[in-house]
C-alpha cells in the first residue's frame, strides 16, 4: 500500500485521548460505537484490555481491564498489545519474531510513547511506540480509526538502530485480543469459477488459520477476508459481528487463536512462509492494513460500514461513474480479425452499453497470440489481425458511438515470446528446477526495475498511442512456483525477500501509472476473483468477481462479496454461460453492480434486442442507487428458496429490489414467501413498479396501491418468485 508521510498527510492535534493514573497509561481507540482500550502493566508492558461498545465516560476506560483476571500459568501475556517470540512469560502466537544482530533471537517490548492526532482525510489516528529494553529495536503500532464508519485500520512500522541487519522472521500488522464467547468465523474457499465459497467454522481452543502462499493470485484457493460473529452466530440483523479482510496483494495470514479462558487471539498480516526478511538499520518496515469493522446489529450494517467506507476512502472514483461495456471475449475468443471486431461495434452501440472491450488475442509477431499458450509478453500489435493497429479501432469505435477499452496480462509470461527469449533473467524461475506452468505461462520478476519498468512501458504505450483511451482490463492468471529472482541475487538480497518485493514492485508500477493516468477506469481481474484485495484497489475502480458467470452461481457469488465490496466495484457479465437460463435471470442478475455483456449481439432475436435495450435503459435510471446507496439482503439463498437484495439511495425515496428463484425443486415454494423490506422511512408511503419485462408480459405487481415504510418493513411484500417468474425486479419509490 502507500507509504504514510507523516509529515504531508497528517495533521497534529493531541486530543484527550490519553490517561496516566500513577506509573499506568491507558489509551482508549474510538470510533462512534467501538472502542479498543490499550494499557500499560506493572512492568510498562501494552495490554489490551478491553474490545466493544465505547463508552460515553471516556473516564471509565481506566477500569475495563479490572474486570478480568488471568490466573492460568503464563496467561498474563495473552493479551498483549503485540505478541513477542522468544522470551519465556509469553505463550501466545507471536507477531513477531526477530534474530538481532548478533544472533540473539529474543525480543520485549516495552512502552515508550504515543501520539493521536487529526488526519487529513478526517480520521483519528494513534501511534503507539514500542523499544526493546536491551536492543535498539522498535515497533510503531498504528490505530486509524473512522468515527462514523465504526471502520478501524491497523499496521505495523518496525525499524531499528543495531550495527547490521536483523532478520524478521514474523511481522504481522495487528494483534488483536478479544474477550468475548462462542466465536464462529466464516472464511471463504474455493478454485478457478468456484470463488468465494463461504465455511462457517466454530472456534474452540487452539489455532484456525487463513493463508496464502501463491505469491500473487492470491486470493485462487482462499480469500483475504473474513467474517467473525462473537458471542453467538449474528443474523443479517442481530447480533455482534467483525467483518474484514487482511488488504495486501501477496502472501498473506490471518490466525485466529482460542485460549483456555475461551478468549480470542488474532494475528494478521502478511504471511512469514519463507519470507524472512532482513532489514537494514534506519530502513522502516511498514506491514498492511488490516482494515475491519464491528457492528453490533448484524451482519447488514456491519457490510454497510466497510462499503461506504471504501466508496469514501480506498476505492478508486468510489463515488463517481462506470461504463457499461460489451467484451468480444466469448463471441471470438483468439478468432478475430480486425473487420470482426469493426463489424461488433454497431452491436455495441445498438445495445445501448457505453463502451466496446478488446480481450485477450490482439497482440504478439513472431509467435502471434492465437490461444494462451504462446506470445504473452510480446506487447506489439498482431499486423496480421490488425494491420491498422488499435489507434485505428479506437477511432472505428467512437465513430459508431461507443468508447474502446483493451485487455493487458502485463505481469505474465509465455516460454515461447520473443521476451522470454531475449529476457529468461526477466523471469521468476530456478534454473536448476523444471519450470512449472499455470495456464502456460510464468511470472515476471517485478522486484527488478527493469522489469517495472517494461510493465509500466507496456500501459504507458497504449496510453501514449491511444489518449481517449477508455478502459483496461487487467489480467493475472498464474501464480509463482519455483520463486527465484536473478535480480535479488545479483544484488545480493536474501530469496527469502522475493514474495515481498514483488508485491511493492506491483505497487510501485500501480502508483507511477496512476500519478500519469489518474482517472482512467481499469478493471481489477485475475483469472476470476483472484485479486479483491482493498490495497489493489486504490488503484483500480472495479474488479471481476470470477470467470463464472453462471447467473444462478453468481446470486450466490455475489452475495458473498457483498460484505465486503460496494456494488459499484463488482464486475457483472451477461453471458452465454448457462443457457437454460432466461436471458432476463442473466441481466437481472448482472445488474446488481457494474453491468457488461459478453454475448454475440447479432445472434440475438428482435425480441431479445428489445428487452435488452430496455433493461439498459432502466439500469442507467438505477444504477446510481445501486453504485451508492445503501444494501440490504432481506432472504438469503442459503436458507430459502429465493434469494432477495434491495438498494435504496440515501434520502430514502428511492430504491430496486432484486428477487430470484434459487431451487427449481417441484417441492419449493418460493410464490408463498413474503419479503420483509429494510432501510425505509416508516412514515413515508411508497409504490412498489416491476421492471424489465418482455413484451407482452404482465406483471403480478400492482403499481396502483400504496404502502407505508412501516407495513413494508413489518408485514412485508411478496413478489411472487416461480418458475415462471423466476427473477423480479422491483423499483420502490416514496411517492
Amino acid at each position: 500500500m502507500k507509504s504514510i508521510n507523516l509529515l504531508t498527510n497528517i495533521l497534529f492535534v493531541l486530543l484527550p485521548f490519553s490517561f496516566s493514573f500513577g506509573q499506568s497509561v491507558t489509551i482508549p481507540i474510538e470510533t462512534e460505537n467501538v472502542a479498543i482500550v490499550l494499557k500499560t502493566d506493572g512492568n510498562n508492558r501494552l495490554k489490551i484490555v478491553y474490545f466493544g461498545k465505547s463508552l460515553s465516560n471516556i473516564n471509565e476506560y481506566e477500569q475495563t481491564g479490572e474486570v478480568f483476571n488471568f490466573r492460568s500459568e503464563g496467561a498474563s501475556s495473552n493479551n498483549n498489545a503485540y505478541a513477542v517470540a522468544g522470551i519465556d512469560n509469553n505463550f501466545t502466537e507471536p507477531a513477531i519474531a526477530v534474530v538481532h544482530v548478533d544472533g540473539n533471537n529474543s525480543l520485549d517490548l516495552l512502552y515508550e510513547s504515543h501520539s493521536t492526532s487529526k488526519t487529513s482525510d478526517g480520521a483519528t489516528l494513534t501511534v503507539v511506540t514500542l523499544k526493546d529494553p536491551v536492543y535498539p529495536f522498535f515497533v510503531d503500532l498504528y490505530y486509524k480509526a473512522w468515527q462514523d464508519k465504526d471502520v478501524i485500520e491497523q499496521w505495523s512500522v518496525i525499524r531499528h538502530t543495531e550495527k547490521g541487519n536483523v532478520v524478521l522472521g514474523k511481522y504481522a500488522s495487528a494483534n488483536l485480543y478479544l474477550y468475548n464467547k462462542d466465536y464462529y468465523l466464516t472464511s471463504y474457499n474455493g478454485s478457478w469459477a468456484k470463488e468465494m465459497q463461504p465455511v462457517v467454522t466454530p472456534l474452540r481452543q487452539g489455532m484456525h488459520t487463513i493463508e496464502s502462499r501463491l505469491g500473487t493470485r492470491e486470493n485462487l484457493l482462499t480469500s483475504p477476508n473474513f467474517m467473525l460473529s462473537l458471542d453467538g452466530e449474528a443474523t443479517e440483523t442481530s447480533g455482534t459481528v467483525m467483518i474484514g479482510q487482511i488488504a495486501w496483494n501477496g502472501n498473506f495470514s490471518l490466525q485466529f487463536e482460542t485460549d483456555v479462558y475461551g478468549n480470542l487471539h488474532i494475528v494478521a498480516g502478511i504471511n512469514p512462509y519463507q519470507s524472512a526478511y532482513h532489514l537494514k538499520p534506519n530502513t522502516p518496515f511498514e506491514t498492511p492494513r488490516f482494515i475491519y469493522t464491528i457492528s453490533f446489529e448484524g451482519k447488514g450494517r456491519g457490510s454497510r460500514n466497510l462499503q461506504d467506507w471504501l466508496r469514501d476512502h480506498t476505492l478508486l472514483d468510489g463515488r463517481g461513474n462506470r461504463l457499461t461495456l460489451l467484451n468480444n471475449w466469448e463471441a471470438t475468443y483468439f478468432d478475430f480479425d480486425q473487420d470482426k471486431l469493426v463489424s461488433l461495434f454497431s452491436g455495441a452501440e445498438e445495445l445501448g452499453v457505453d463502451m466496446f472491450l478488446l480481450d485477450d488475442g490482439w497482440f504478439a509477431n513472431k509467435y502471434p497470440r492465437n490461444n494462451d499458450k504462446a506470445g504473452l509478453g510480446d506487447w506489439e500489435v498482431n499486423r496480421s489481425k490488425l494491420p491498422d493497429g488499435i489507434p485505428y479501432l479506437v477511432r472505428e469505435a467512437e465513430k459508431a458511438g461507443v468508447k474502446f477499452g483493451i485487455w493487458i496480462e502485463p505481469e505474465m509470461v509465455n516460454p515461447k515470446s520473443e521476451l522470454y527469449e531475449n529476457h529468461p533473467d526477466w523471469v521468476i524461475r530456478q534454473e536448476k528446477r523444471p519450470e512449472i506452468y499455470f495456464r502456460n505461462q510464468l511470472v515476471l520478476d517485478l522486484t527488478n526495475p527493469e522489469v517495472q519498468d517494461f510493465v509500466f512501458d507496456v500501459v504507458d504505450k497504449l496510453f501514449t498511442e491511444n489518449p481517449s483511451l477508455a478502459f483496461v482490463k487487467w489480467d493475472c492468471n498464474a501464480p509463482i512456483f519455483n520463486g527465484h529472482s536473478k535480480y535479488l541475487e545479483r544484488k545480493k538480497v536474501p530469496q527469502s525477500h522475493i514474495y515481498v518485493e514483488y508485491t511493492r514492485g506491483l505497487d510501485n508500477v500501480l502508483q507511477r501509472l496512476r500519478n500519469k493516468y489518474p482517472t482512467v477506469p481499469m478493471m481489477l481481474c485475475s483469472g476470476g476473483g483472484g485479486r479483491t484485495d482493498y490495497s489493489l484497489l486504490q488503484y483500480f475502480t472495479e474488479f471481476w468477481l470470477s470467470d463464472n458467470t453462471d447467473p444462478l452461481e453468481r446470486v450466490f457469488m455475489q452475495w458473498n462479496y457483498s460484505y465486503y465490496y460496494p456494488a459499484i466495484t463488482m464486475c457483472n457479465h451477461v453471458t452465454d454461460w448457462s443457457s437454460n437460463k432466461s436471458l432476463k435471470f442473466r441481466i437481472d442478475v448482472a445488474s446488481m453492480g457494474k453491468l457488461g455483456f459478453d454475448i454475440r449481439v447479432n445472434e440475438m432475436t428482435k425480441r431479445d434486442m428489445r428487452f435488452s435495450q430496455q433493461a439498459i435503459r432502466n439500469y442507467n435510471d438505477f444504477k446510481d442507487v445501486i453504485w451508492h446507496g445503501e444494501m440490504y439482503r432481506l432472504a438469503s439463498p442459503y436458507e430459502n428458496d429465493i434469494a432477495s437484495l434491495m438498494y435504496i439511495n440515501n434520502e430514502k425515496t428511492e430504491g430496486v429490489i432484486f428477487n430470484y428463484l434459487t431451487n427449481w425443486r417441484y417441492l419449493a415454494e418460493p410464490s408463498l414467501r413474503s419479503v420483509k423490506l429494510q432501510g425505509l422511512d416508516a412514515k413515508r408511503s411508497y409504490r412498489l413498479t416491476e421492471l424489465n419485462l418482455y413484451d407482452g408480459q404482465r406483471s403480478s405487481v400492482d403499481s396502483t396501491k400504496k404502502y407505508s415504510g412501516e407495513f413494508l418493513m413489518n408485514v412485508g411484500f411478496n413478489p411472487n418468485v416461480n418458475s415462471s417468474r423466476s427473477s423480479v425486479v422491483i423499483k420502490i419509490e416514496a411517492i
